[in-house]
C-alpha cells in the first residue's frame, strides 16, 4: 500500500504543510513566571492552529497484480489535478494501456510508451468518491488494477457545496459540515482558477455560531474558459477529515447584472414606444451577441388579481412596443442571460422598475372628495356651535299652524270652558291710617 499525501494536487503549489517559525527568545531574562507562561502557552496554541490548518489531505492507493509473481509496475502515483498516473517499471516496456473509471463519469482508456500516463484535462474527474484505473502491457498478461480511496472518518467531509458569482467579480462558496464530523473539526478552502494559476486559500471565511468555517468570499474573480478546482479539507484532534473536491465552470454560476441604460421613447400618438438598451456587465465576454433578453411590460393601473401579460424575449437591444396607451401608466423591467456562448443560462437580475405612460389623471377625482371632506366638516363644526351656544326654538321659533275648520270648538264651549276654569284666590288687605293730633 503507498500512500497519496495530496490526491489531485500539485504538491509545488498547494500549501498543505508549511514551517512554522518559532521566535527567538527574548534579551531580557528577568521574565516573571506570568510571562513566562503566558510566551508558552502563546506558542502551544499556534503550534497546534498551525498543525491543524495545515494537515495534508488523507487518501490510499490500493493495487493488485494479475499474476501470483512480483509485478514489474509499482510505485504507482496518481495527479487527479493534472489528470497524470504514473509508475515505475523494473523491466522496459515500449507500450502501456492505462483506463481510468469513475463511477459516474465513465471510464477513458489512453496508450503511451512510458510510464506515465496523461488524461484528457478535460474529463475533470473529482477524487473525493474514490476511482479505479488498470495499467496493462499489451499482448501480455501483465497488469495493475488500482484503487484510489480517501481516507478520513465517512461522513466527515463537507456537504452541498455550491458557489455562485454576482456584481461581475465576487464569489461567494458555502458548505455544510459533514453529519458525522466531530464537534472541532475546521474547515479549509482552496481554489485554483485554471491548471495554470497556483493554488489559492480562502482569505474570507463565512463562520457558523460555533465559529466554524462554513463559507468563503472572494473578490477579483475572473471567469475562464476551464473548469476551476476546488478542494476543502478538514482538520480535527479526534480523527482524520476526508475531503471534498469539485470541478466548476464558472460562467455557468455567475449571475448576470442587469442590462445598462434602459431607456423608453413614447412619442405622441398611437405609434409605438421604442424600448433601447446596452449588454449586461461580464468580466470575459465581449461579444453583444451572446445575450437573450426577457422584457416584462405591466399595466400599473391593473388591479392585482389580473392575469399579467407575458415577457417577451429578444435577442437584439431594440423593442417596439405596438400595444401603447398614453393614457395608461406602464411599468418596464429587462434582464438577460447567455445564449450559445460560455455565458450562465440562468435568468440574471431583473432591472429597475421604470415606468412610462400618463396613466390616469386622478387629479380632479382628489380635488371633489377634498371639497366633499371640507363641506361635511364645516357643516360639523356649525351644528356643534349652535348646540352649544344657541337654543333652537330661538333661532327656529315653532310655525302656527292653520285652524282647523272641521274640528273647531262651538261658542258654548268656549264658554264653558272659560267658566269650568280655576278662579284665582285673591285677599285684600286694606290698612288704616290715622292722623295723630
Amino acid at each position: 500500500m503507498q500512500k497519496q499525501l495530496s490526491p489531485g494536487l500539485s504538491s509545488a503549489k498547494w500549501p498543505l504543510e508549511r514551517p512554522i517559525k518559532i521566535p527567538a527568545p527574548k534579551a531580557s531574562l528577568s521574565l516573571s513566571r506570568e510571562e513566562k507562561m503566558f510566551d508558552t502557552l502563546g506558542l502551544i496554541y499556534t503550534v497546534w492552529w498551525c498543525v491543524m490548518l495545515f494537515h495534508p489531505l488523507h487518501a490510499d492507493i490500493q493495487c493488485t497484480g494479475s499474476e501470483a509473481q512480483e509485478s514489474p509496475i509499482m510505485n504507482v502515483k496518481m495527479n487527479g489535478r493534472k489528470m497524470e498516473l504514473s509508475w515505475e517499471s523494473s523491466k522496459n516496456f515500449s507500450t502501456y494501456k492505462c483506463t481510468i473509471i469513475h463511477r459516474d463519469m465513465g471510464s477513458v482508456q489512453t496508450e503511451v510508451n512510458s510510464p506515465l500516463c496523461r488524461f484528457p484535462v478535460e474529463q475533470y474527474i473529482p477524487l473525493h468518491e474514490g476511482v479505479f484505473f488498470i495499467i496493462e502491457v499489451p499482448n501480455t498478461n501483465i497488469s495493475k488494477t488500482c484503487t484510489f480511496i480517501p481516507g478520513g472518518m465517512n461522513g466527515s467531509a463537507i456537504e452541498n457545496f455550491s458557489c455562485v458569482i454576482y456584481n461581475v467579480s465576487l464569489m461567494n462558496c458555502t458548505w455544510q459540515a459533514g453529519k458525522d464530523a466531530p464537534g472541532d473539526t475546521q474547515y479549509f478552502l482552496y481554489w485554483q482558477n485554471s491548471g495554470y494559476d497556483d493554488a489559492r486559500e480562502c482569505q474570507l471565511y463565512i463562520k457558523d455560531e460555533n465559529g466554524r468555517n462554513t463559507g468563503c468570499r472572494f473578490q477579483n474573480v475572473k471567469i475562464d474558459t476551464d473548469k476551476a478546482y476546488f478542494l476543502v479539507n478538514g482538520s480535527s484532534k479526534d480523527s482524520r477529515i476526508q475531503f471534498y473536491d469539485e470541478y466548476i465552470k464558472l460562467y455557468k454560476i455567475e449571475i448576470l447584472t442587469p442590462p445598462l441604460n434602459v431607456t423608453v421613447n413614447c412619442p405622441r400618438g398611437p405609434e409605438a414606444c421604442i424600448i433601447t438598451w446596452q449588454p449586461p456587465l461580464t468580466s470575459h465576454v465581449k461579444s453583444v451577441d451572446c445575450f437573450q433578453y426577457e422584457i416584462s411590460i405591466q399595466n400599473k393601473d391593473e388591479p392585482k388579481g389580473e392575469k399579467k401579460d407575458q415577457p417577451v424575449r429578444v435577442r437584439n437591444y431594440r423593442y417596439e412596443f405596438q400595444n401603447y396607451n398614453e393614457k395608461k401608466k406602464y411599468v418596464l423591467k429587462i434582464r438577460a442571460r447567455g445564449k450559445s456562448c460560455p455565458v450562465s443560462s440562468i435568468w440574471g437580475e431583473w432591472s429597475g422598475p421604470i415606468e412610462f405612460g400618463r396613466g390616469k389623471d386622478y387629479f380632479i377625482f382628489v380635488i371633489l372628495f377634498l371639497i366633499a371632506l371640507g363641506t361635511m366638516l364645516v357643516t360639523l363644526l356649525l351644528y356643534c356651535l349652535f348646540k352649544r351656544c344657541c337654543s333652537f326654538k330661538s333661532v327656529f321659533p315653532p310655525v302656527p299652524q292653520p285652524r282647523d275648520k272641521f274640528n273647531a270648538s262651538t261658542d258654548e264651549d268656549i264658554q264653558t270652558e272659560y267658566i269650568n276654569l280655576p278662579k284665582k284666590c285673591c285677599t285684600e288687605e286694606i290698612a288704616m291710617v290715622e292722623e295723630m293730633p
